[in-house]
């Protein structure tokens, strides 16, 4: 779910100025009273321009603290993404706190992952299975009757506000959403991909949202929350899933669990090209090798891994794993560490490590990522004639 930042940003207007120097100032805030302050000013702002679809402000106001201030920037997003996924909605005189939640499913196949609408008899066996295992007694919650992929999730804070709202009277009112699922985009066919449960969750306002919070140990809680969730919604999952290896995360907050399924689907990024071209290629993984790229434009954002046949300096596949957030190699074992401990375990035994960051390059025709081979050339990842091509449909 990373945001795309534009090198040169358009001239800033008034109220991302004002959003700028709001952040600003909480993040050299002092003391939690001081905290609350600016909180009020931001969130009032932002949610009025988000409740009037204006994004370009926030938006603008982003990328310049992205690129000046680290820390006033994870404070403004921070608070915009609690903007666009909660809200207070009311019913008569009663207040409902509503909470967007997502529900990721990570997955590899060597098929085509499913995604699309949910049979109504399977969608409210898992909005059961979500309101007993993971949202606290007495929280009311609607499920969006459909298997979403990323591609198909609003791309835009307002756009999420909007359907947060949405399902929230749904939720409120306990009657199933009303959401318009026919102009969804396609679904791109990917080796490994995540797969989205959505649902609102409501309760009395100050009230407890999930189970966790509850229970006398606090956020251990979760664990079992997972462990039911698992137990219980993996049935219907499998069946939606069929042919899939996946993995279940616990239902959490939406912005947070979409961060989350990124760094999640990344090792199955990896075990399902190597399965693929062990199937495509007709060769066992320790026959492959693995050459393991680092690219951005001042630091390494991603590990670009290109996989090609032993002395051959054509890359017939090619996987790339995203870095988020602070990731670095600062740290041990760091995100390298992790992408060889995930190629070893996949049965990759002849690896290589470039030094150096390679800028990002792109197919012009295809838009592709472009792969490092063992000489470090980038190029473009194909397969050879010879691969099954009925097997390598994803390709």
């Amino acid at each position: 779910m990373s945001r795309t930042r534009a090198k040169s940003p358009p001239r800033l207007t008034r109220d991302a100025e004002r959003l700028i120097a709001l952040a600003l100032g909480l993040n050299a805030s002092g003391s939690l009273t001081e905290d609350r302050y600016w909180e009020a000013q931001m969130s009032a702002l932002v949610a009025k321009l988000l409740e009037n679809g204006n994004d370009a402000p926030i938006d603008g106001a982003l990328d310049h603290l992205y690129q000046t201030n680290l820390g006033a920037y994870d404070t403004l997003i921070e608070l915009v993404e609690n903007e666009s996924e909660s809200l207070v909605a009311m019913q008569a005189d009663h207040a409902w706190q509503a909470l967007l939640v997502a529900a990721p499913i990570v997955a590899w196949s060597k098929y085509a992952i499913p995604s699309g609408a949910i049979d109504r008899d399977e969608a409210q066996v898992l909005r059961v299975q979500l309101q007993a295992h993971v949202l606290a007694e007495g929280a009311r919650v609607t499920l969006v009757p459909y298997l979403y992929s990323i591609d198909q999730l609003p791309r835009h804070f307002s756009e999420l506000r909007r359907l947060a709202a949405k399902l929230a009277d749904s939720a409120i009112a306990q009657e199933p959403p009303k959401v318009d699922l026919a102009r969804l985009p396609e679904t791109a066919n990917l080796l490994a991909d995540t797969r989205f449960l959505v649902a609102c969750a409501v309760v009395p306002r100050g009230g407890a949202l999930f189970r966790w919070q509850e229970d006398a140990s606090g956020h251990a809680g979760r664990a079992g929350s997972l462990e039911q969730w698992i137990a219980q919604a993996r049935p219907t999952l499998a069946k939606l899933l069929p042919g899939c290896v996946f993995e279940c995360l616990l239902p959490d907050a939406y912005y947070v669990n979409c961060r989350e399924s990124d760094r999640r689907v990344r090792p199955f990024g990896i075990r399902a090209a190597v399965a693929f071209l062990e199937n495509a290629m007709k060769v066992k993984p320790a026959e492959l090798q693995a050459v393991v790229a680092g690219f951005g434009e001042e630091r390494v954002d991603e590990y670009r891994i290109s996989f090609s046949l032993p002395g051959d300096s054509e890359v017939a596949h090619g996987v790339v794993w995203p870095l988020y957030g602070r990731e670095d190699e600062s740290v041990h074992p760091g995100p390298l560490d992790e992408v060889v401990a995930q190629l070893t375990e996949s049965g990759v035994t002849e690896l290589k490590k470039l030094p150096g960051t390679f800028t990002p390059e792109y197919c012009e025709d295809c838009g592709a990522p472009l792969f490092a081979n063992a000489e470090g050339e980038i190029v473009h990842a194909e397969l050879p004639e010879e691969a099954d091509t009925q097997a390598a449909h994803f390709h």
